[in-house]
C-alpha cells in the first residue's frame, strides 16, 4: 500500500513517499524533484506538468496555471476578475457554477471547471508516483494553505475523488512542515514548550504559524496570512520596471502582446532567482515581439528599491501571528523558513531582524511540506508504524450556526468553533423543538475570509421532529469539524429524562441499587445536508470525463510510440542494409526491401501522419518479418567466433584435467577419465564438421551452425565432465589396533595367566 504526501503549490508540486524506513522525494519523468503546476491542451491530447511547461509560451492560450488559486472560486469572484485573470492566459469562463478555462482540445472549443483541472493535475502526480513505486496509489495526504476556506477545501477533495485518490487528510502546509520538524527532534522539552515560528512564502501567498513543541506532540498556537504576497508579486515588480524600460529603449509595449508578456514574466522569474544569490542579473530575451531582441542588467539594490513596498509588508504578518498566538517576540525560540521566495536576501534579513534571531535551516525549503505530508499519511495509514507524535491543528476562521427563532428561544445563532479551535473537534448542541428545523453554518467574520469567498458553509435539515408528551422534544445535534477542517452535522437524536436503576457503591463499600434520573437517547433523527461540495451527479460526470481523457492520452502516447518505432526502424534498416547488413540479405529481395523501407518513411510523413496504433504495429511487423532474420544472421556471424573460441578453450581444459597426473584426480578411475577424453574428441569432431558446412553457406543464407548451438554443446560437455572431475576422494580407511602384550603376573599373584575373565569375577576379594 502506498503512503504518499502531495505538496500541491501554485507554481509546482513536490511528491514524497514513505519507504525504506524514511521519507523519499520522488522524481518525475525528466528527473526533476518538482513538477510544474500546469495543464495544457493540444489537438490530440493533454500535456500536464513537464509536458505543459515545454509549451507554456507557444500554446499559452490553451495552457492553464494558478490551479490552486482557482480552487472553489466562481467567475464573478473579484479575486478572479482582478487578480488571477492577469496570470492565467487562457480564457476564464463559468462551468457548472464554478470558474473554469475555455480551451481548444481535440480540435474543438471545450471548457473545464477548476475542479476538473485540479483533478487532471492530481492524476499526473498519481501516475508519476505509481511509476516510481511500481504499484498503485490510493491513500495520500494533500497539503493546502491554512487560509483555505470550506469551499476551497471541498474542491480539492472532489478533485482527488475524481481521480481515485483516497485523501486521508487535507493538512495545512505549515502544520505538515512543523510535523516534519518536530518528529525528528529527540531533544524536545517535556514541560516548558519550545515555540517555533514557521514562515512559508511561496509563489502566490505568505503564511505564518506559531507552533509549540513538547516531547511527543505539537500544538499550533496561532496563524496569520497574506494572500497576495509571494514570488509572483516580486516577479511582477520586475516585469513592470522592465516593460517600461523596453518601451522607452526599444519602442515596444509588451502589454499589447500576451506572448511577449509571458516571455517577460519567465525572464523576470529567472532574474529574481539569480539576484537571490548574486548582486546583479542579466536579462536577455530573443525575439520578444516584432522580431526584436531585448537585454538589460538588473542590480539587486535596484530590485530591493522597486519592491520596497512589499518588503515593508513582511513584518505585518509576523506581528499578526504573534497576536493570534498570544505570544511576544521574546517567547519565540526559533524561526524556520520554507518556500522558494524566502530565498530573497531582503526577506531573510527582515524576518531575522524582527525576531532578533538567526534564521534556522533545519528544513529543506522546497521539500519540507511534502515530507511532512508523507509523514502524516504514514501516521494515518494502518500499514506503517511511526513514532507516536500527536498533531493539534487549529481552525483559522470562527464558524457559527444560525436557526430560526422560536417562542421558547430568543437566541438564533451560536459560534460553535471559535478561532484557534482544535481540529478535529466535536460539539454537541441542545435544541427544544416540536417540528423539523434547519441549521445554517456561516463563517462568523466574513471580513477575515479570502476576498471573494462567501461566508455560507452549509445547511442541515433536521427531520422527523415531533413533540413528546405535548412538549417540545429535547434534541442533541452533534456538530464536527473534521480532520480536513470541514464542518458537518454528524447526527441528531432525541433524548428524554428517565428514571433508571443504577448500581453504586456506598460509603461503607457496599454495593446497592438506586433509582436516578438520566437523559437517555430515545431515537435517531435524519439529517439532510447541503454543502459547497459538488453534487454527486456532477462528480460522476467529471469522473467519467476524466477517465475517457486519461484513456485517450494513454492511447495517443502508445500510438506515438508505435509511430516512432516504425519511423526509427525504417531509417535505421534503410541505412544498415546498404552498409553492415548488405551481405546478410538475399540479393533477390534487397532492392525491394529498401524500397519498402523508403515507402514507409514517406508514408509516415504523408497520409500515415494520423494513422492508428494498430496500423503502425502491423507495418512494423511486416518489415521485421524480412528484416529480423537479416539482423539475426549478422549478429550470429559476429557472435559465432566468440562461441567457437569459448568451446575450444573448454574442451582443451577438460582434456588437460582428464589426462593430468595431478594427485587431485588420482582417485578417478582411468576408464572414467578416458570417457571424458572421448567426449571431448566427439565434440571437436562435431565442431569441425559444422564449421566446414557453415563455411560453404552464403552469408545471406540461414546458418547451418548458430552460436547458440555451439554454446549448447559447450554446456553438454561440461555437464558430462564435471560430475566425474569433481568426484570427491574416498575417506581413508581406519588403521587396525595392534593387540596389547601380556604383562607378567605381579609378585604374590596366584592367578594363572590364562585364567578366564569370568572366573576372575567370581573370586572373593578380602
Amino acid at each position: 500500500m502506498s503512503v504518499v504526501g502531495f505538496d500541491v503549490g501554485n507554481l509546482q508540486a513536490v511528491i514524497s513517499v514513505a519507504r525504506n524506513r524514511g521519507i523519499d522525494v520522488i522524481c518525475n519523468e525528466v528527473s526533476n524533484r518538482a513538477t510544474p503546476s500546469l495543464v495544457s491542451f493540444g489537438f490530440k491530447q493533454r500535456f500536464i506538468g513537464e509536458g505543459a511547461k515545454t509549451q507554456e509560451i507557444s500554446n499559452f492560450k490553451n495552457t492553464v496555471c494558478s490551479l490552486k488559486r482557482l480552487a472553489g472560486r466562481t467567475l464573478n469572484d473579484p479575486e478572479i476578475q482582478e487578480v488571477e485573470s492577469k496570470y492565467v492566459m487562457s480564457e476564464l469562463v463559468e462551468v457548472d457554477g464554478q470558474v473554469g478555462a475555455k480551451v481548444q482540445y481535440l480540435g474543438e472549443a471545450q471548457a473545464f471547471s477548476n475542479v476538473q483541472l485540479i483533478a487532471m493535475y492530481l492524476s499526473k502526480l498519481k501516475d508519476t508516483t505509481s511509476a516510481e513505486i511500481k504499484g498503485p496509489v490510493s491513500d495520500c495526504v494533500i497539503t493546502v494553505p491554512g487560509w483555505f476556506s470550506e469551499v476551497q477545501r471541498r474542491a480539492i477533495l472532489d478533485a482527488a475523488e475524481i481521480v481515485g485518490l483516497n485523501c486521508l487528510r487535507l493538512v495545512n502546509d505549515l502544520t505538515a512542515a512543523a510535523l516534519g520538524y518536530g518528529i525528528t527532534k529527540l531533544d524536545l522539552p517535556e514541560d516548558k514548550p519550545k515555540n517555533v515560528v514557521f514562515v512559508d512564502i511561496g509563489h502566490s501567498s505568505y503564511s505564518t504559524s506559531v507552533v509549540s513543541f513538547v516531547k511527543g506532540q505539537l500544538t499550533v498556537r496561532g496563524t496569520a496570512y497574506d494572500q497576495h504576497f509571494g514570488g509572483r508579486e516580486f516577479d511582477q515588480v520586475i516585469v513592470e520596471k522592465l516593460a517600461a524600460e523596453f518601451k522607452e529603449k526599444y519602442k515596444i509595449d509588451v502589454y499589447t502582446n500576451k506572448k511577449a508578456l509571458l516571455r517577460l514574466r519567465v525572464a523576470a522569474e529567472r532574474c529574481k532567482k539569480v539576484l537571490s544569490a548574486n548582486p546583479q542579473a542579466a536579462v536577455n530575451i530573443e525575439s520578444i515581439m516584432e522580431d526584436r531582441d531585448v537585454s538589460t542588467i538588473v542590480n539587486r539594490s535596484d530590485f530591493e528599491e522597486w519592491a520596497a513596498h512589499l518588503f515593508t509588508r513582511t513584518e505585518d504578518t509576523l506581528q499578526k501571528v504573534l497576536e493570534n498566538a498570544g505570544l511576544k517576540i521574546e517567547d519565540i525560540d526559533a524561526v524556520e523558513m520554507v518556500g522558494g521566495t524566502t530565498r530573497i536576501p531582503a526577506i531573510k534579513t527582515t524576518i531575522s531582524k524582527y525576531f532578533n534571531k538567526e534564521i534556522s535551516t533545519t528544513l529543506n525549503q522546497d521539500e519540507a511540506v511534502s515530507r511532512g505530508a508523507a509523514l502524516q499519511c504514514a501516521m494515518l495509514s494502518p500499514v506503517f508504524k511511526v513514532r507516536d507524535f500527536r498533531v493539534h491543528d487549529i481552525c483559522s476562521y470562527p464558524i457559527k450556526l444560525q436557526w430560526a427563532a422560536t417562542p421558547e428561544e430568543e437566541e438564533t445563532e451560536i459560534v460553535v468553533f471559535d478561532r484557534n479551535n482544535s481540529i478535529p473537534s466535536t460539539k454537541i448542541l441542545t435544541f427544544h423543538r416540536s417540528e423539523p428545523f434547519t441549521l445554517e453554518a456561516f463563517y462568523a467574520h466574513p471580513e477575515e475570509l479570502p476576498r471573494g469567498i462567501k461566508p455560507w458553509i452549509g445547511q442541515f435539515n433536521i427531520k422527523n421532529v415531533a413533540p413528546v408528551n405535548g412538549k417540545p422534544a429535547e434534541i442533541k445535534v452533534k456538530v464536527r469539524l473534521n480532520i480536513h477542517g470541514i464542518l458537518s452535522v454528524e447526527s441528531a437524536y432525541t433524548v428524554e429524562e428517565k428514571t433508571v436503576e443504577e448500581e453504586i457503591t456506598n460509603k461503607d463499600g457496599e454495593k446497592e441499587t438506586k433509582k436516578v434520573k438520566k437523559l437517555v437517547k430515545t431515537g435517531e433523527l435524519p439529517v439532510v445536508s447541503h454543502s459547497t461540495s459538488l453534487s454527486r451527479e456532477i462528480l460522476n460526470k467529471y469522473t467519467e470525463q476524466e477517465s475517457q481523457m486519461a484513456a485517450n492520452d494513454k492511447l495517443i502516447v502508445a500510438t506515438e510510440a508505435a509511430r516512432n518505432s516504425l519511423e526509427e526502424y525504417g531509417y535505421e534498416m534503410r541505412d544498415k542494409i546498404m552498409g553492415p547488413l548488405s551481405e546478410y540479405i538475399d540479393p533477390s529481395i534487397k532492392d525491394k526491401f529498401a524500397e519498402d523501407l523508403n515507402a514507409v518513411v514517406d508514408w509516415i510523413y504523408d497520409e500515415g501522419e494520423d494513422a492508428t496504433k494498430s496500423v503502425y504495429v502491423e507495418k512494423l511487423d511486416a518489415l521485421k518479418k524480412i528484416g529480423s532474420p537479416v539482423v539475426e544472421r549478422y549478429r550470429d556471424a559476429e557472435e559465432r567466433p566468440r562461441a567457437e573460441r569459448s568451446l575450444r578453450a573448454t574442451l582443451q581444459r577438460l582434456q588437460d584435467e582428464a589426462m593430468s597426473s595431478d594427485d587431485k584426480y588420482s582417485h578417478i578411475p582411468a576408464a572414467e577419465k578416458q570417457d571424458i577424453v572421448d567426449r571431448v574428441d566427439r565434440a571437436r569432431r562435431w565442431l569441425e564438421e559444422q564449421l566446414a558446412k557453415q563455411a560453404k553457406q552464403a552469408k545471406h543464407e540461414t546458418p547451418v551452425l548458430f552460436s547458440r548451438d555451439i554454446a549448447k554443446e559447450e554446456e553438454a560437455v561440461i555437464f558430462f565432465a564435471n560430475p566425474i572431475l569433481n568426484k570427491p576422494k574416498p575417506a581413508p580407511k581406519p588403521e587396525e589396533t595392534a593387540p596389547k602384550a601380556e604383562e607378567p603376573a605381579a609378585a604374590g599373584d596366584d592367578t594363572p595367566m590364562d585364567e578366564p575373565e569370568a572366573k576372575k569375577d567370581d573370586m572373593d576379594i578380602d
